[in-house]
């Protein structure tokens, strides 16, 4: 029974691997082919097996053995090849990874070429086609690629696809390896014989590292067809034998750059002379100019868009304007005129014969102080731009750019006075209604607001403890809350409420800008108003009437003047160190015995108090207080507070409690899963990010704070004791419901207790800046 084939395909010795009649069918049902189980001999497509062999029985049924299954005992039998069951390279040389692997994207390159007949054509009886043998080293299959030709009437690009290439007849059962290239040989693809004459240097030394003596690069034949055709085009002269100008690298270099000259044209036909101003726009591009002019407004002229379109400027030649039809681009020789059939016979001169030169303005033409001749107007260039200006400096040296005054000077710009405020709305708002016939509302600094609003944490909100004074033993213990807004230069004032005074505490001065007291109601400038500088301790202002001395402030408004030290005085260490230094540098001797006689121990430190009243005396009441705390935090002892870890997991109980969270289980589960090695310990991060996508109601620093409590040394968390910590439910505190805050002193304000500066000034460090480490 023969086997029905498809179209264009012929099965050969592909079954030859086949092990049984039922695989071959299987491989042959995927082709869409039909098997049956043979006897004797059978045909397949145009080859045939033999029994004797192909073909054997096992367990009585007929089976299709392999080609390269050896005789009784291991022998081959005759005529039959047994493939290695290695590579030619011994099986102990290499790293022992597949060759998939080992040479995954190494590909050797050779350059070769092959001749292919012309049949039917005189012209070339045969013709050299170059191209690119590549040989991937993963699987040896090989690829045949022919560069892309200009012009060659060729299909080129993919001649052999990739694939293992079998060797020509009788070794088709075998494929090509890298034993097969060499420089100088031939190889053999499907009946046509490639010339390989050299290879890339990769190829070289892996073919050198692989033992191969290499040959000498061989001769790149030249195509005759292609030789021939070059001394044609050589010969023959071009059609059109003027030179051809390439713009295009001016292009690419000065696209988009522009010389900008300002000029003036004194027209003597207008009635009243008066000078015309221009832009003349010069494009390094293409030599192209273009003028607009610029017309002053109410000046009569029509506004048109170009005085000038933007066209190359021809020089005028000494005899005037040259005729219509003088300059052309080509001159044409009338050779036979209509003597011929009545039609006439035409070509180019090549001499260029009776062409006449003309020459445009060009970059080097134009400087300032120069006339040049606009289509017979006369217009002189007065200045330039910056651009302009660097461009003659790099190019041609010029340094001298001195613009010529073609402009009468701008009479003196009247002044408008402002008249004086009258008492109704505020001073902008009323300053608004002079400025134009439309009165608009005063514009606010939007930029400021945006930058010094609140954000956070970050309250952009100076605070000051003040008291008033007076000489009222009422009003002498009176304590005020004086809030500086930063966003919009306001100020409000809040008093704390005290037992048993009589005074109802509150505001007491609502948010607004405040005047500085001393200042004429009516006038015309601007009044001054308070500002953030003219506020710290010691300072003393006057609200209103009000007097007010500043005796405190929080620890935010003294952090935030000492980060903007260059906008407070009284914060900038360095300016009160200088001020200080120029003060006592007279009395050195002097100021170390005060302080020696204020340390007595010599614990070289000393309390805050005493060193407040030893500045105080040395610079005879010259510093505020502001300044002398600033000096003493500059030198002050720092103090180290320890973290009380049991007030902390009370704090992150009772916000817990608060928020009505008691999903622990749920929050340990997803930790456990989150442990892929089941040590009971995650990362600091990952147990954050958990934490933060599950929604857990704790404050950042405060969630950050009870992680890094349950870390060890290896920055990892035991999450079960953290999450043991915070359940309230199951492990609650016993102090949870004792623990209480500090009492607040008498003094609080603002709901916290007044800010003590430093406790203990180390003054030798201080001494030592001031006047030189002591001898």
């Amino acid at each position: 029974m023969a086997l029905p084939l498809l179209p264009g395909f012929s099965l050969g010795r592909n079954l030859k691997s086949t092990a049984s009649c039922c695989e071959c069918t299987r491989a042959l049902k995927s082709k869409m082919l039909r098997c049956s189980a043979p006897k004797g001999l059978q045909w397949v497509g145009k080859e045939k097996f033999h029994k004797s062999q192909h073909w054997g029985y096992c367990n009585n049924v007929a089976m299709l053995l392999a080609e390269d299954k050896p005789g009784i005992g291991g022998e081959p039998l005759p005529g039959q090849k047994l493939t290695p069951k290695s590579s030619v390279f011994p099986a102990e040389l290499g790293c022992g990874a597949p060759a998939w692997l080992a040479f995954d994207k190494q590909v050797l390159s050779f350059d070769a070429y092959f001749e292919e007949e012309v049949p039917d054509k005189n012209q070339e009886p045969y013709r050299i086609r170059h191209c690119k043998i590549y040989f991937y080293l993963e699987d040896d299959t090989i690829q045949v690629l022919e560069p892309q030709v200009k012009n060659s009437g060729i299909i080129q690009g993919t001649i052999v696809r990739r694939h293992r290439i079998p060797l020509p007849s009788p070794n088709e059962d075998q494929f090509y390896t890298i034993d097969h290239f060499n420089i100088n040989a031939e190889v053999i693809f499907y009946a046509r014989r490639y010339k390989i004459i050299d290879c890339d240097q990769f190829t070289k030394h892996f073919l050198r590292k692989m033992g191969f003596k290499l040959n000498p690069p061989g001769n790149r034949p030249d195509d005759p067809y292609t030789k021939e055709r070059q001394k044609i085009l050589d010969s023959v002269n071009p059609l059109r034998p003027y030179e051809r100008i390439d713009t295009l690298k001016q292009f690419l270099e000065h696209d988009g750059h522009v010389l900008r000259f300002y000029c003036v044209w004194d027209d003597p036909e207008s009635l009243f002379h008066d000078p015309r101003e221009l832009v003349l726009h010069y494009y390094l591009s293409d030599d192209t100019i273009d003028i607009k002019e610029v017309i002053p407004v109410n000046s009569g002229r029509d506004v048109v868009p170009l005085f000038l379109r933007r066209d190359k400027l021809p020089k005028y030649a000494p005899t005037g304007l040259y005729q219509p039809g003088t300059i052309t681009s080509r001159t044409v020789l009338n050779v036979f005129g209509n003597l011929v059939g009545n039609r006439g016979r035409y070509i180019l001169d090549n001499r260029k014969t009776g062409a006449v030169h003309q020459e445009f303005y060009r970059d080097s033409d134009l400087k300032i102080g120069a006339v040049i001749n606009v289509w017979g107007r006369q217009i002189m260039l007065c200045d330039c731009d910056e651009f302009t200006k660097d461009y003659y400096r790099t190019k041609y040296g010029i340094e001298d750019f001195t613009p010529v005054p073609y402009k009468a000077p701008p009479p003196p710009k009247a002044e408008k006075p402002i008249p004086p405020y009258t008492g109704f709305g505020s001073e902008e708002d009323s300053l608004c209604s002079c400025m134009s016939l439309l009165p608009k509302p005063p514009q606010k600094d939007f930029k400021k607001f945006m930058e010094k609003d609140r954000c956070g944490l970050e309250s952009n909100t100076l605070r000051f403890l003040a008291k008033l004074v007076t000489d009222s033993p009422i009003d002498k213990d009176r304590k005020f809350i004086i809030c500086y807004f930063l966003s919009d230069d306001t100020i409000s004032v809040f008093e704390h409420s005290q037992r048993n005074t009589g005074i109802i505490g509150g505001k007491f001065l609502e948010k607004g800008r405040i005047k500085k007291p001393g200042q004429e109601l009516f006038k015309s400038e601007p009044s001054e108003y308070f500002k953030a500088q003219d506020l710290f301790i010691g300072a003393r202002v006057c609200f209103h009437g009000h007097n007010f001395l500043l005796v405190d402030a929080d620890e935010y408004t003294i952090n935030y003047m000492e980060k903007h030290a260059n906008e407070f005085a009284v914060a900038d260490t360095g300016f009160i160190f200088k001020k200080l230094k120029d003060i006592a540098e007279p009395r050195s001797r002097e100021i170390r015995q005060v302080f020696a006689a204020a340390d007595p121990q010599h614990t070289k430190v000393i309390e805050y108090d005493p060193f407040r009243n030893l500045i105080v005396s040395i610079t005879d009441g010259a510093f505020s207080e502001h300044e002398i705390m600033t000096l003493g935090r500059h030198y002050g002892e720092k103090e180290e507070y320890e973290i009380d870890h049991h007030f902390l997991l009370a704090k992150a109980q009772e916000q817990l409690k608060k928020n009505s969270f008691e999903n622990f289980e749920q929050l340990s589960t997803i930790l456990v899963y989150n442990d892929r090695e089941k040590c009971g310990a995650l990362p600091y991060e990952t147990c954050r990010t958990i934490c933060k996508s599950f929604k857990l109601p704790l404050s950042d620093d405060l969630l950050q704070t009870i992680l890094t409590m349950f870390e060890d040394d290896h920055k990892q968390v035991n999450y079960k004791k953290f999450v043991d910590a915070v359940n309230w439910r199951e492990h609650q505190i016993p102090s949870f419901h004792t623990i209480k805050l500090p009492p607040k002193n008498e003094d609080d304000w603002n709901g916290q207790p007044p800010f003590l500066p430093v406790k203990r000034i180390k003054y030798l460090p201080l001494l030592d800046d001031l006047f030189g480490k002591e001898e």
